[in-house]
């Protein structure tokens, strides 16, 4: 950059005496407005709300824990593993349903379309690093260390790369994921597919379930929820608040 003038310097001694100067403002961590631009600040606000895109609103509503999806076979070594964070609870009870995201661009889609079958597992905040990479293994990837060209087998070498483990379940032949830092494992099979071909969404019904009895949630348990964004929140404090869900005890413990 060139020098400045003499004026120039003198205006910005004389400026920086009595308001500071930009640099200052972002050092003490409160960058100051304009007038103008508060006003136009205000002008955008509706009721106290400022306007969000709507392509962003999953950003608000997704924050379900994150969870780990394995379909296949143990038993014939064609088990996957895959990260979702796109999922819902859609019925208590008789049956129970969950509902999950999973399109034909994931390998897992071909292997739930065939077997119709899965286990969704609940991994714990320390489990977040090797969740998040499973979540960025395409079968592409996994092809490079696994030469079999059937397409369920192509991801059973994630399991070898992120050394997790999978363990046989119940009632369904896709496996648990074992492991000290799991802290639930729920067995599936479809219940519906109305919704696949549309809008990628699968009802599942839970027919078994597993919990680790030294990670429950809220005693030692943390799940970890994806913000959209690439960044996380983690469970924090527990707010109880059973004595007003007067209409909903039947769901408590």
């Amino acid at each position: 950059m060139g020098r400045k003038r003499k004026g120039q310097e003198e205006q910005g001694e004389a400026s920086s005496s009595s308001a500071p100067t930009p640099k200052q403002r972002k050092a003490s961590g409160k960058a100051e407005k304009l007038p103008s631009q508060q006003q136009s600040d205000a002008s955008h606000l509706h009721h106290g709300f400022e306007p969000y895109p709507p392509s962003k609103v999953y950003r608000l509503v997704e924050p379900g824990p994150v969870l780990l999806v394995t379909t296949g076979s143990l038993a014939e070594s064609t088990h996957n593993v895959m990260t979702i964070g796109f999922h819902m609870v859609m019925q208590h009870e008789s049956p129970p349903l969950i509902g999950i995201c999973l399109g034909p661009w994931d390998a897992s889609f071909a292997a739930l379309k065939k077997r119709r079958e899965c286990v969704l597992a609940v991994p714990s905040v320390e489990m977040a690093p090797v969740v998040v990479d499973v979540g960025n293994c395409s079968a592409d990837d996994a092809k490079d260390d696994d030469d079999d060209d059937d397409d369920e087998g192509e991801e059973s070498s994630k399991w070898q790369r992120f050394g997790l483990e999978a363990v046989p379940a119940a009632k369904v032949k896709a496996p648990l994921v074992g492991g000290s830092d799991v802290i639930a494992n729920i067995e599936c099979v479809v219940e519906d597919t109305k919704m696949v071909s549309k809008y990628s969404m699968w009802v599942l019904k839970p027919v078994k379930a597993w919990i680790n009895p030294n990670k429950k949630p809220g005693e030692g348990g943390k799940m970890f929820h994806h913000r959209g964004d690439g960044t996380f929140v983690v469970d924090g404090e527990i707010l109880d608040l059973k004595d007003r869900m007067v209409k909903w005890q039947e769901f408590q413990d």
